[in-house]
């Protein structure tokens, strides 16, 4: 798979038949990296199916399946297909800018010791439509621009201790230095907090940038808004509040976590 010169992938990430995936292929095969020659777009799937494929011959995208499970069971199989040093899991129901790939390379180029790096994102609606910016996007923002205020990571961890303010499809991996670095597949929903977690105590740095360089499509298909509705999202990140925090004030965030939950179903 691994060609000259490629040094990162994007490695989409499909499920079924996807009305968006699309759109997805093109804004990833538009990307100044991948034009310039450093990336390269493969696609994977544990539901291979005609519409996937049509879609990847269309588009000449490499296509990889394995046994699915659960999303953290196909974020694995995805990456264990990448043989650039660095990737990002494409999910296909967004839309990355063309910059993405040409930023978060730049970042990990200007810090060998960078774990992952990841950007600032805006929500879309199923039509492409821009969402208004809510109080939840403001306050991941936020949060953000302070861990990014100092590299030291028991301040990074402490900040991260009241949410998960990190968009995964915004994230990109140095695959040299997280090869030990799993999912958890038993969880359903905040698989990707406990991810950056545990990255957060490995050695190593972080890197964002305030720059919205990806669209993350909210609508009612969508697994975060299935996991939201079944209250499976509110159990799990009441978990990973307690690996911060004690009853008492896991449940007073837990609060304002669920009313922000709200603004994932219409």
């Amino acid at each position: 798979m691994k060609e000259i010169n490629k040094i990162h992938t994007f490695v989409i990430c499909a499920y079924k038949e996807s009305p968006y995936l699309e759109n997805c292929i093109l804004s990833l095969i538009s990307q100044k990296s991948v034009l310039k020659g450093q990336s390269m777009v493969v696609l994977y799937t544990s539901t291979p199916n005609n519409f996937i494929t049509s879609l990847c011959e269309k588009y000449e995208i490499e296509q990889f399946t394995g046994q699915g499970g659960s999303i953290g069971a196909d974020w694995n199989s995805s990456l264990s297909f990448v043989e650039t040093k660095y990737a990002t899991i494409a999910h296909q129901d967004d839309i990355y800018r063309s910059s993405y790939g040409s930023e978060v390379l730049q970042m990990f180029i200007d810090d060998s010791e960078l774990n992952i790096a990841f950007s600032d994102y805006y929500e879309i609606d199923e039509y492409e439509e821009i969402r208004i910016r809510n109080t939840n996007l403001k306050v991941k923002t936020f949060a953000l621009k302070l861990m990014n205020l100092w590299k030291n990571k028991h301040y990074q961890r402490r900040i991260y201790a009241f949410g998960n303010f990190i968009c995964c499809p915004a994230v990109s991996y140095n695959m040299e230095r997280l090869k030990k670095f799993k999912f958890n597949e038993q969880m359903k929903m905040v698989l990707d907090w406990d991810m950056w977690e545990r990255i957060m105590k490995f050695s190593g740095t972080i890197a964002y940038t305030s720059k919205r360089l990806m669209a993350h499509r909210i609508h009612n298909e969508s697994e975060t808004t299935n996991n939201t509705v079944d209250k499976n999202r509110e159990k799990e990140e009441y978990q990973m509040f307690r690996r911060y925090w004690g009853r008492g004030m896991s449940s007073f965030l837990m609060k304002f976590y669920v009313k922000n939950q709200k603004n994932n179903i219409k």
